[in-house]
């Protein structure tokens, strides 16, 4: 007896340093458009591309940080292929880790030859412009890392401040293929002093830091932030307005330098609508290395030990410096978690879903 249920697509899910990215190799609907960028422009809503996002990313088949791909032919014979990411807000011009799943994927699936060498590169259009997954494979040729070389990063203001419920806040704007406002989280101490701390959770009663039993204070300040940077001139692309605007919000706790000479730092990264990095954040980290780069507390050929809220690491240096900025590679590691046919019930009436946060 026919059940009526239609097959939808088939993804691959991993998961870098925590933070899945769901990688969806044959999307079953048109994406128009000549280059990555532009397949972005044109995802609108009530498009073919957001409805499958909204299936995919949105409860009961994802949740409200749930991140994925869709892969696409690249803008020319440069890349081997091109990615459209998203997340359940809609599409992002970058994705570090996801890059990084995606460089492990092309590897474990064939979709890119191993070297023999032991390190195969993986060259992806992204709507940012063009990137890089190194892919370090073990004597039996699983991925044992991968290297994300981004797109030229830089420092883009400094000192703005931003008023919040806890008071104001200072902040650095950096670009990193999208524009992070990077915030000491220290400076939230003396913040959430003032009589309205209460109104964001419990920040203002224990140390500020980048810990688990602060994230829901720290996700409230860091809409706020982003909502407070709406339409500032620094956050405008130079270049390309479609690149414009502030993706997230990078809480940092430094914690000084390691014995080996690494410099240490802590982040969470509060990005979209409220949605949370669990890991160390790919692109967020490319443009953290070229803050700290551009103030000099990065030396040239030093290594950023880059923590994330769950205690994974990524560790990120300068590979090169260019006219526009500095080229940063970070390394992490991803893995596979689970290969998932999605289906739609007719009788469903829960498609394409929803979100509570």
């Amino acid at each position: 007896m026919s059940t009526g249920v239609t097959t939808v697509c088939t993804s691959v899910d991993f998961h870098t340093g925590g933070e899945p990215f769901r990688i969806v190799a044959e999307p079953p609907v048109e994406i128009p458009g000549r280059s990555v960028a532009q397949r972005r422009e044109l995802a609108v809503p009530g498009s073919p591309a957001d409805d499958l996002r909204k299936l995919l990313c949105l409860e009961p088949r994802g949740h409200a940080d749930m991140y994925g791909g869709f892969i696409t032919e690249p803008n020319d014979d440069g890349a081997d292929f091109g990615v459209l990411f998203w997340h359940k807000d809609g599409f992002s011009t970058a994705c570090g880790h996801g890059t990084m799943a995606l460089g492990a994927w092309a590897v474990s699936a064939g979709v890119v030859a191993i070297d023999p060498s032991g390190t195969t590169e993986v060259t992806i259009d992204v709507p940012s412009g063009q990137v890089r997954a190194q892919v370090h494979t073990d004597a039996e040729g699983r991925a044992a890392s991968v290297d994300f070389v981004n797109v030229p990063s830089r420092l883009v203001a400094s000192g703005i401040t931003v008023d919040t419920s806890l008071g104001p806040v200072t902040v650095d704007l950096a670009w990193g293929g999208a524009v992070y406002a990077l915030v000491d989280v220290a400076q939230l101490g003396a913040a959430a002093g003032s009589s309205q701390a209460d109104e964001v959770g419990r920040l203002g009663e224990v140390s500020c830091e980048v810990v688990p039993e602060n994230l829901t204070a720290l996700i409230a300040v860091g809409r706020e932030i982003k909502a407070g940077l709406a339409g500032h001139p620094d956050t405008v692309h130079p270049e390309d307005d479609r690149l414009s605007g502030v993706y997230g919000t990078i809480f940092v706790d430094r914690f000084g330098s390691l014995p080996s000479g690494e410099l240490h730092q802590r982040n969470v990264t509060v990005f979209a609508d409220g949605q949370v990095d669990r890991s160390p954040c790919g692109s967020g980290t490319a443009a953290r290395v070229a803050a700290l780069h551009a103030t000099g507390e990065l030396g040239a050929r030093q290594t950023l030990v880059h923590e994330s809220i769950v205690g994974t690491r990524f560790r990120a240096r300068v590979l090169e410096e260019t006219a526009d900025g500095v080229v940063p590679v970070v390394t992490g590691s991803a893995h596979r978690v689970a290969t998932s046919t999605f289906e739609v019930d007719p009788l469903d009436d829960l498609v394409p879903g929803f979100v509570l946060r």
